[in-house]
């Protein structure tokens, strides 16, 4: 973990993190004593600007990587794709972002993807907390259907529980910012 993700380790772990006896119910269906609100970062302005500068200047350049676009399944990776092209655009390079709709429109011209993508050919597809990986496998599925390339994926939080090896097997390393590990908070294993 670099200085700015340690930075947003400290700022954000009594926000993100929760625990309780009684299990949550997570996206993927499954029961869980260990909570990730990750909305905590994306939807509070100055810590999703240091998200962006944390995935910009550490996550991504460690994994040897250089989008030309990101995005992922609305609503998980909408704040993150936007900030972090944003963040890209500061520092003088155009990084296209892009939301994949859970459906396509009914309406209008009847997209599954939205965003300035023509001309793009390999997509960083983003997600905030990744446990079984379905919203992430969602969005790679969308993503290749529209002819794009997709060969990596980074997420706020991997909970280790199985969504990087699901994503493994479609041929996509995961990289993330932080681990379910990192968590010192975490009382006991589900």
């Amino acid at each position: 973990m670099g200085p700015l993700a340690k930075e947003l380790f400290e700022a954000t772990r009594n926000h993100i993190y929760q625990f309780r006896e009684e299990p949550f119910t997570l996206a993927s269906g499954r029961k869980s004593r260990h909570y990730f609100n990750c909305k905590k970062i994306t939807l509070v302005p100055g810590r999703l600007h240091m998200l962006a500068r944390v995935l910009r200047d550490e996550v991504i350049p460690a994994a040897g990587l250089s989008p030309e676009a990101v995005g992922g399944l609305t609503l998980g990776a909408d704040p993150i794709g936007c900030a972090l092209s944003l963040a890209y655009h500061e520092a003088g390079k155009q990084v296209v972002p892009l939301i994949v709709r859970k459906e396509a429109k009914s309406h209008g011209t009847g997209q599954k993807i939205e965003g300035e993508w023509k001309g793009v050919h390999e997509v960083l597809v983003l997600d905030d907390v990744i446990t079984t990986a379905g919203s992430t496998l969602q969005a790679v599925s969308a993503f290749r259907e529209a002819g794009l390339v997709v060969r990596h994926a980074v997420c706020i939080v991997n909970r280790e529980e199985g969504g990087e090896q699901a994503l493994r097997e479609q041929g996509i390393t995961l990289f993330q910012v932080f681990k379910k590990s990192d968590f010192s908070l975490v009382k006991d294993p589900d």
